[in-house]
């Protein structure tokens, strides 16, 4: 599936408080990544860290969460999920060219 093909599919299902709400989509991805986070720390604990076809199934449909309110707060700040895509791999390649993928800032 190609990634505006997605972004539609996952518009045409959203129901949430005040659809152009930034910080609602903002926090859901949080939300969602905290659910992800917390399946990789149990596996950690619980299973010496050995993920399994269960625990790595699990992870995805997680991921995929993360990826529906993406596409949806990408749409409210005015962007196709694939310009997000290309932004972003524009900006990591810029880093990988000036040597700077690793340190911190935004800007670097």
């Amino acid at each position: 599936m190609e990634l505006n093909e997605y972004q539609k599919a996952a518009l045409s299902t959203a129901i949430y408080p005040n659809d152009n709400n930034i910080s609602y989509l903002a926090l859901a991805i949080c939300g969602e990544a905290g659910e992800l986070a917390d399946k990789v720390k149990k596996v950690i604990r619980d299973k010496n860290g050995q993920f399994y076809i269960a625990d790595l199934s699990a992870i995805a449909l997680e991921l995929g969460d993360i990826l529906w309110y993406a596409a949806n707060l990408a749409k409210v700040l005015g962007y196709d999920l694939s310009d997000i895509a290309q932004m972003n791999i524009e900006k990591i390649n810029g880093r990988v060219e000036r040597g700077t993928i690793h340190g911190t800032g935004d800007n670097r």
